[in-house]
C-alpha cells in the first residue's frame, strides 16, 4: 500500500477527505441562495486579496516545472495577477447566476396523486484534473453554486497552488458564508496512486469528474467501473477548422490566429482542413501563417494519425496538422472518425455549404465561421466549466458546470399538498 502524507497511505488520506466532505455537505447542502452568494463573491474577493500567497506557491510550482514540462504546460501552470483577475471577474459573475430551479415540473397521477420532478445534489463529487491552478477554483465554485461537497486532485506540478488557494480562497469563503469549509477537500499528496484511490470510493464518492490525457482518463475510467463509481470523462480534444472554397481569406487568417491564441487547451486548432478545390492555392498562404505564428505544419504524407493532438505531446505542441478535405461533409466525416468529437468548425460564406457540414458532424460543439476555443464554459454559458465531457451517450455533454451536477428525483404526493421543499 502507498505511502502518503504523515505516514498514512494514499487510500487513507482518500478516505478520510471523503468522509470529512461528506460530513460538512448538509452544511452545504442548507445554504440558502444568499449564502451560496456571499461564498462565491468571498472567492472573487479573496483571489485577489490573498494574491500574496497564492502567488508565491505558484511561483515555486512554475520553478519546479521548468524544465521538466514542455512550456506550454508551464503556460497552463502559470499564475499572474491578469489571471487572479480573471478568475475573480469569473466568480463575481458567477455568483450573480440565477440558480436551477430545484423543482423542475409536476404531472397528475390516477388517484388524486401527482408526481413531482425534482433535481437534488448528487453529495460528494471528485475530480482529478491537470495542472492548472484555476480549475481548482473552477471545480470548486462549480460544486459549491450545486450545493455538492468535493474532494479535488490535481496534477503534482500544481499541488502548491492548489493548496495556497484552498487555505486562501475557497476554506474562508465558505466560512464567510457560513457554510462549513470541510465542503471542499484538496488532496494533499503529489502520488500518482491518489487518483487511483478518488475513484475507489463508491460509497463516499460516488461521482468523479475526470480530466487530463486520453490514456490517464481512460485508466481511471476503467478503475472507477470496477468500483461502481461514475465519471464525467474530459479526456481527448482538439479543434478542427474546414477551410471551404467559399472562404473569406481574411476571416480565415483571423480565425486560425484567434483559434492558436494558446497552446496547451483542448479547444485549440488542431487539424486544419482545406478545400481540396483550393489546396494548391491556399496551402502555401496558410503555412506560411503558421510558421509566422511559431506553428509547425504537419502536412502530407503524414507519419502519425489525423487527428493526433499536438496539446498533448509534449515539446510539440505547437504544431497543426494540415489536410485537404473533398466537400463539407467529408471534412465533418474526417473530425468525427478521427478525432474526439470536442470541437468542429467551417469558414463559408455559402450558407448550403455550412449547413451541410454542420449537418453531418456529430461532435459536440460545431462552429460556423466561428473559432472552436468558443467551446468553453464561461464563453457559452456564462459559467466555469468542470470540464467538457464528449461522450456519445445520454447526458451532461459539452461544458458541464453547476446546471448538470444533479440527481433526478420523483416524488409522488396527495393531490393539493404542494411541491416538495428541496
Amino acid at each position: 500500500m502507498r505511502r502518503g502524507a504523515r505516514g498514512m497511505s494514499v487510500d487513507g488520506i482518500v478516505v478520510r477527505a471523503g468522509t470529512a466532505a461528506r460530513d460538512a455537505h448538509a452544511s452545504l447542502a442548507g445554504a440558502g441562495a444568499a449564502a451560496i452568494q456571499v461564498v462565491l463573491a468571498s472567492m472573487a474577493r479573496r483571489l485577489t486579496a490573498a494574491a500574496g500567497p497564492v502567488l508565491e506557491a505558484n511561483a515555486a510550482d512554475v520553478a519546479a516545472a521548468e524544465g521538466h514540462l514542455a512550456p506550454a504546460l508551464v503556460d497552463r501552470l502559470r499564475l499572474d495577477p491578469g489571471r487572479l483577475e480573471g478568475m475573480s471577474g469569473q466568480l463575481a459573475e458567477l455568483a450573480g447566476l440565477p440558480e436551477p430551479e430545484a423543482h423542475v415540473g409536476t404531472r397528475p397521477l390516477p388517484g388524486g396523486l401527482v408526481v413531482h420532478e425534482v433535481r437534488r445534489p448528487v453529495g460528494v463529487i471528485g475530480a482529478n484534473y491537470e495542472a492548472r491552478p484555476n480549475v481548482t477554483v473552477d471545480v470548486a465554485s462549480q460544486l459549491v453554486k450545486s450545493r455538492n461537497a468535493g474532494v479535488l486532485r490535481t496534477g503534482a506540478a500544481a499541488l502548491a497552488s492548489a493548496l495556497a488557494l484552498h487555505e486562501h480562497v475557497i476554506a474562508p469563503a465558505l466560512a464567510d458564508g457560513g457554510v462549513d469549509p470541510g465542503a471542499v477537500q484538496v488532496l494533499p499528496s503529489p502520488d500518482r496512486d491518489a487518483a487511483r484511490a478518488l475513484v475507489s470510493q463508491p460509497g463516499l464518492i460516488p461521482l468523479v469528474i475526470l480530466r487530463g490525457s486520453g490514456q490517464t482518463t481512460a485508466t481511471l475510467a476503467r478503475e472507477a467501473a470496477a468500483h461502481g463509481v461514475r465519471t464525467l470523462a474530459h479526456a481527448e480534444g482538439g479543434g478542427v477548422l474546414f477551410v471551404h472554397r467559399d472562404a473569406d481569406p481574411a476571416m480565415t487568417r483571423d480565425l486560425v490566429a484567434g483559434s492558436l491564441d494558446r497552446l496547451g487547451v483542448c479547444n485549440r486548432l488542431n487539424l486544419l482542413l482545406v478545400d481540396a478545390a483550393r489546396w494548391d492555392e491556399w496551402a502555401p498562404g496558410l503555412v506560411a501563417q503558421l510558421e509566422e505564428l511559431g506553428i509547425r505544419p504537419s502536412l502530407p504524407p503524414h507519419d502519425h494519425p489525423l487527428g493526433h493532438e499536438w496539446a498533448l505531446d509534449d515539446g510539440s505542441e505547437a504544431t497543426v496538422t494540415l489536410a485537404p478535405a473533398p466537400s463539407p461533409a467529408a471534412a465533418a466525416g474526417i473530425a468525427n472518425a478521427a478525432t474526439s468529437g470536442l470541437a468542429a468548425g467551417i469558414v463559408t460564406g455559402d450558407a448550403a455549404a455550412a449547413g451541410e457540414f454542420l449537418a453531418a458532424y456529430r461532435g459536440t460543439g460545431a462552429f460556423w465561421n466561428a473559432t472552436t476555443r468558443l467551446l468553453d464554459g464561461f464563453k457559452l454559458l456564462g459559467a466555469p466549466e468542470t470540464g467538457i465531457n464528449v461522450d456519445h451517450v445520454p447526458g451532461p455533454r459539452g461544458p458541464v458546470t453547476f446546471r448538470d451536477l444533479h440527481l433526478r428525483q420523483y416524488v409522488v404526493v396527495p393531490e393539493g399538498t404542494g411541491p416538495p421543499v428541496i
